[in-house]
């Protein structure tokens, strides 16, 4: 089954080519993920770490979302559920303070967790201003995620995001990222082809190589300004510049 073309013409030049259409990874992308987490996280923890100063806070922080993703890879190789990755993360976290987290007590923060984490869940300031500026030129776009399609739609739409109506997840193909199926598959939503569709996400290697790799404008999102003096691929430091 292929998509509609879209119509001749459309077209948008940027630093990295002429694009046809453009797709994005989500979390940390289009929306401030580890935001959302940090902050449910700590609404739900502040009782088991009483007198937690801020820098203690960002410790935590920064153990379940960036030194526990090994979880997360063990999710999408289908050797955890969703939620069990989480709760790893969580005990993980607050183990590295010295709290243990079992029985109906993990449950119960878990759930705790579930019910308000997607509250906080909102788009970068740069988000909407591009995707005005794409629509206003004809240029669709869409996204891929290495997360299942109906969460991430869910997500999207949570956080005013509707109007991202092409979307490719991890159960769309049964493949994840940088699989080069999940981004042509993405491509095809489009109507486009990969050599003029832009994606961009704020993973070096999944978004940015693996996208390359699958023959579409890979770009890394480098919203943290981190150095890595051997990628000598697209970069960006804010969506703004990709149209600039």
């Amino acid at each position: 089954m292929t998509a509609p073309r879209q119509a001749e013409g459309a077209i948008l030049e940027t630093p990295f080519g002429s694009v046809r259409g453009v797709l994005f990874d989500i979390d940390d992308t289009l929306v401030d993920l580890e935001y959302s987490m940090t902050t449910a996280l700590r609404e739900v923890s502040e009782h088991l770490l009483p007198g937690l100063d801020q820098a203690g806070w960002e410790r935590f922080g920064r153990i379940f979302t960036h030194e526990t993703t090994h979880y997360y890879d063990r999710y999408l190789a289908g050797e955890l559920t969703f939620n069990e990755q989480r709760l790893l993360r969580g005990r993980a976290a607050l183990g590295h303070f010295g709290v243990e987290l079992a029985g109906e007590q993990s449950h119960q923060w878990l759930n705790a967790y579930m019910e308000k984490q997607p509250a906080y869940v909102k788009p970068f300031p740069d988000v909407m201003p591009l995707l005005d500026t794409l629509d206003r030129a004809g240029i669709p776009y869409g996204a891929v995620s290495n997360n299942v399609h109906d969460y991430q739609r869910a997500k999207l739409d949570g956080a005013g995001l509707e109007r991202v109506r092409r979307l490719v997840g991890t159960d769309t193909l049964g493949v994840a990222k940088p699989d080069p199926a999940i981004y042509l598959e993405g491509v095809r939503l489009l109507g486009t082809d990969p050599a003029h569709t832009l994606y961009v996400g704020d993973n070096r290697l999944l978004d940015a190589e693996g996208s390359t790799a699958a023959g579409l404008l890979g770009v890394w999102l480098n919203r943290a300004g981190e150095s890595v003096p051997d990628f000598d691929g697209g970069m960006v430091a804010s969506l703004d510049e990709l149209v600039s």
